[in-house]
């Protein structure tokens, strides 16, 4: 990739997907430490990059919002055609990613070759093969950093941090009297697809011995939209936690970064928690190749995936026909054991 000097980095999913796609961007930060480079993503997945200081600008592209419409999307495209990209990298293939990045001009337009997201306007491409999930995406994502002529080093996954959001999470915290003597155990019981949702019954169990045998404060945490999960939770528990639904995901990251440990379904705050160093553990149910732990697995030194193999010779993940037994047989002792497992070391 002799020559570029002005770089755009495009991965327009969700949080975890961005998350997982920061080594990619340490790694194109580190062949050109002089260069111009910015990340595309959806809102708000802008706040796990701004003030990272691997990127000189973080590009918003609303596409459920603002920039919804076709005219919306053409204006866009114009817009960053002014800001003279020589290189585009798309992470993740979506049609309007590849028609903005050929509409703005740029020269280079990395990224992957799938039916039907029409490709073919990229000028390089490598074979969409994720749905085997035969690694893991951290390593799907380098392998269009590899093929710029760049061989990643550090690995590890980083989101930003903002002293606003943590001075926000300790008040929080104070007005609810934790203190600092007590490890505080975060949950994540809400996930994007039902086959992934470990039942919100045994997330209650788990929290409620795990605040009595660990001595520890319980952190529910979710997205505005699963408000209602993380409630139903926190009424099933015989303890009461603390609750913290729909803030800023920056604020996100100040509240699961006072964690002493982090629980969750497989969903993108947990990769948020390995990013920050905080302890992981994700459930897992679905097996289907590109959508199980191979692929999706936390990332941390101090993390595990949990999954059960009841025997499923195919997944029908989200169709599953016999109640997603692969979650229910992850019982609470297991994440307790793996709970304390973390915590000891």
């Amino acid at each position: 990739m002799k020559g570029s000097r002005r770089i755009l980095l495009v991965r327009t999913d969700r949080i975890g997907d961005v998350v997982l796609s920061t080594p990619a961007i340490k790694a194109v930060r580190a062949a050109y430490p002089d260069a111009y480079i910015a990340a595309m993503v959806r809102p708000p997945m802008n706040e796990l990059l701004q003030g990272s200081g691997y990127l000189d600008d973080v590009i918003v592209y609303d596409k459920y919002g603002r920039h919804n419409s076709f005219l919306s999307s053409l204006f866009f495209a114009f817009k960053i055609k002014k800001k003279r990209f020589d290189t585009a990298v798309i992470m993740h293939p979506t049609t309007r990613a590849h028609i903005a990045a050929f509409l703005a001009g740029i020269p280079r337009r990395i990224g992957w070759r799938i039916n039907g997201k029409m490709s073919f306007l990229l000028t390089e491409r490598l074979e969409h093969t994720k749905q085997r999930g035969e690694k893991h995406e951290v390593e799907y994502t380098l392998d269009l950093i590899r093929l710029m002529g760049i061989e990643p080093g550090d690995k590890k996954v980083f989101v930003a941090r903002d002293s606003d959001a943590d001075r926000r999470a300790e008040d929080f915290f104070k007005s609810n009297g934790l203190v600092k003597d007590r490890p505080i155990i975060g949950f994540n019981p809400s996930s994007s697809s039902p086959s992934k949702m470990w039942p919100v019954g045994r997330f209650a169990v788990t929290a409620d011995r795990i605040a009595g045998e660990l001595n520890a404060d319980i952190l529910i945490l979710s997205g505005g939209e699963d408000e209602a999960l993380a409630r139903e939770m926190a009424a099933a528990m015989k303890v009461r936690p603390l609750v913290a639904c729909g803030r800023p995901l920056k604020d996100t990251v100040a509240l699961i970064a006072r964690c002493a440990l982090f629980i969750s379904n497989d969903s993108g705050p947990v990769h948020i928690a390995c990013a920050i160093g905080v302890p992981a553990i994700s459930i897992f149910g679905r097996i289907e190749p590109g959508l199980g732990y191979k692929r999706w697995g936390p990332t941390g030194e101090r993390s595990i995936a949990l999954h059960k193999d009841v025997g499923c010779k195919e997944c029908l993940a989200d169709n599953c026909k016999i109640g997603f037994k692969c979650l229910a047989a992850v019982a609470p002792d297991d994440v307790i054991s793996s709970a304390k497992q973390l915590l000891n070391k």
